[in-house]
C-alpha cells in the first residue's frame, strides 16, 4: 500500500490549484454566475472522466443522468420541499439509481454497442420528459421552482455569491472523493481493465461488479451537478437531456485529457471560457473559431491540455537532469 499512499498525497501543485476559485470569487465578483456554470460543468466532466477516462466505458448519454438529477431538484422544490442538500440528495439516490439498472444492460456490449445504449437511453428520457408536460413543463421548462436558505441561513442571492460558494464546496468535496477512490485498489483495478479487460479476471479482479460500481458513481456525480444546475438557476429546461449536452461534454472531457480527474476540471473551464468569450468577440461565425481551437488543441497536445502539461513537465526535467549531469563533466577538462 505504500506506492498507493505516496500517490495519494496532495502536490504543491494542486493545493494551488484549488486556490484559483477562492482567488476567482474576488476576481471576478461580477462573474460570479457564470463562474457556478463552469463548477457544476467541470462536476459533470468528473463524472464521464471516472467511467470513460478509467474504466474506458464509453457513453453519448450522459447527459441522461445529469437531467435526472435536475428534475428530481426541481420538482422536490416546486412542490415544497425546496431544501437545496435535500435536493442533491435526492438527485444523487435517483441517478444512482438509474445508472445501477442500465448498467447491467450498458456493460454487456462492446464500445459501439455502448455507444448506441447510452444514446438510445438519453433519447427516450428526453422524448419523455417533453411528453410529460404536466410533469416537467416540456419544451417551456419546469417553472415554479422556489429554493429555501442554503443551510437555514444563506439566501440565493441574484449576484451568485452564495450559488458559486455552494458550487466550489460540493465540487471540492466530490473532487476529493473521487481521487480517493481512483487513487485505492479499486483506481488501480479500472486501469487495468481498461488496458486489458480479458487479462484482469485472471488477476482475481471481479471486473463486472468494478464496472457496475463505478458507472454508477459515475452517474450519481452527474446527478448532482444537474441539481446544482436547477438549485442555481431555479428552472429546468428540456436542454438538460439533450444530446448536445452529452457531445459538448464529451468534447470537453477530451480537450482537458481523460483519466486524470484535473483534466476533466481543466477541459470544462477552457470550454465554457472558449465559449464565452468567442462568442461575445464573433456572435456569428465563433464556432468556426471555437473549432479550429479544437484542432489546434488536439494536434499539438494529442492527450489533451494535461497531456501537454506531463510531456512539457518530463521535457524540463530532462533538461534539469542534463545540465546537471554536464557540470561535472565541464569542470574535469583541462
Amino acid at each position: 500500500m505504500g506506492p498507493l499512499r505516496r500517490a495519494a498525497r496532495w502536490t504543491v501543485w494542486e493545493y494551488l490549484f484549488w486556490l484559483l476559485p477562492v482567488a476567482a470569487y474576488f476576481a471576478f465578483g461580477d462573474s460570479l454566475l457564470f463562474l457556478s456554470q463552469i463548477a457544476i460543468t467541470a462536476l459533470f466532466a468528473l463524472s464521464l472522466d471516472l467511467i470513460l477516462g478509467y474504466a474506458g466505458i464509453v457513453s453519448l448519454g450522459h447527459a441522461a443522468f445529469f437531467g435526472l438529477g435536475a428534475y428530481a431538484a426541481g420538482l422536490l422544490a416546486k412542490y415544497g420541499m425546496g431544501a437545496p442538500l435535500l435536493g442533491l440528495v435526492a438527485a444523487a439516490a435517483l441517478a444512482g439509481f438509474a445508472g445501477f439498472v442500465s448498467s447491467f444492460l450498458l456493460l454487456r456490449g462492446n464500445d459501439l454497442t455502448r455507444l448506441m445504449v447510452t444514446l438510445g437511453v438519453s433519447l427516450m428520457l428526453f422524448e419523455l420528459a417533453n411528453k410529460l408536460t404536466d410533469l416537467t413543463g416540456g419544451v417551456d421548462g419546469l417553472q415554479g421552482v422556489v429554493l429555501r436558505p442554503l443551510l437555514g441561513r444563506y439566501e440565493f442571492d441574484l449576484y451568485g455569491r452564495t450559488g458559486y460558494i455552494y458550487c466550489v464546496v460540493v465540487l471540492f468535496a466530490l473532487f476529493w472523493l473521487a481521487r480517493r477512490l481512483v487513487h485505492a485498489p479499486l483506481g488501480l483495478g479500472l486501469r487495468g481493465v481498461r488496458q486489458n479487460i480479458l487479462r484482469m479476471p485472471a488477476l482475481g479482479v471481479p471486473v463486472h461488479r468494478r464496472l457496475v460500481l463505478i458507472y454508477t458513481v459515475g452517474a450519481v456525480y452527474a446527478g448532482v451537478a444537474g441539481a446544482l444546475l436547477t438549485q442555481t438557476n431555479a428552472f429546468v429546461s428540456l436542454d438538460v437531456l439533450s444530446f448536445q449536452r452529452s457531445a459538448e461534454l464529451l468534447v470537453m472531457l477530451v480537450l482537458g485529457g481523460a483519466g486524470s480527474l484535473y483534466g476533466a476540471l481543466i477541459g470544462a473551464t477552457v470550454f465554457m471560457a472558449a465559449h464565452d468569450l468567442l462568442a461575445g468577440l464573433n456572435p456569428q461565425y465563433w464556432q468556426f473559431w471555437l473549432g479550429l481551437f479544437l484542432v489546434l488543441i488536439v494536434l499539438f497536445a494529442r492527450d489533451g491540455i494535461m497531456g501537454g502539461l506531463r510531456r512539457l513537465q518530463a521535457a524540463v526535467r530532462r533538461a534539469s537532469r542534463g545540465s546537471g549531469a554536464g557540470g561535472p563533466r565541464e569542470a574535469d577538462e583541462p
